[in-house]
């Protein structure tokens, strides 16, 4: 289980703004909603080889690269395998958060990283309070996680072309 990192409120939202166009998480919404998402925004700082989640953890919050880059590593019979790299304004970790499943595979920080972080009862509070943006925020979770199941479908459709 990766060590829990203590993440502190995001104060530097102007820092953030030019990097808001690339996060696919905030698509679509008005300056109004993205401001109300911003408020729940937390941060955290990770040094290079440090594991952000790993897999069987509990999912708690919805990570945005805001500096660095993360790579999210499988076990493959005991040897681990780089399967994807996230770099600024990539998210990670939403499909866990809204499917209500474990990760089903560790992330780590491939250089000094700098994270943005949705807590997850911060996304799920917003149920109570503002179910536009909510429904929202959860079309985006869904598009994007559409997009990469699309990309594994191709790569497995490759991959076994390339095996005939």
């Amino acid at each position: 289980m990766a060590k829990p990192r203590a993440s502190i409120p995001l104060l530097e939202v102007e820092n953030v703004l030019p990097i808001v166009s690339k996060i696919s998480l905030f698509g679509g919404l008005s300056e109004k909603q993205l401001y109300t998402v911003l408020r729940l925004l937390e941060t955290v700082d990770y040094d290079r080889g440090e594991f952000i989640f790993e897999a069987g953890d509990a999912p708690s919050e919805i990570y945005i690269v805001w500096q660095g880059s993360v790579e999210l590593v499988l076990d493959a019979k005991g040897s681990p395998l780089a399967v994807a790299v996230f770099g600024v304004g990539q998210c990670f970790g939403e499909t866990a958060v809204i499917g209500i499943e474990r990760h089903t595979a560790a992330t780590v920080a491939k250089e000094d990283t700098k994270l943005i972080v949705l807590p997850r009862e911060g996304l799920f509070g917003l149920w109570e309070t503002d179910k536009e943006l909510f429904g929202m925020l959860v079309l985006n979770i869904a598009r994007e996680a559409c997009r990469r199941l699309h990309r594994a479908d191709e790569a497995m459709l490759h991959y076994f072309a390339d095996r005939r």
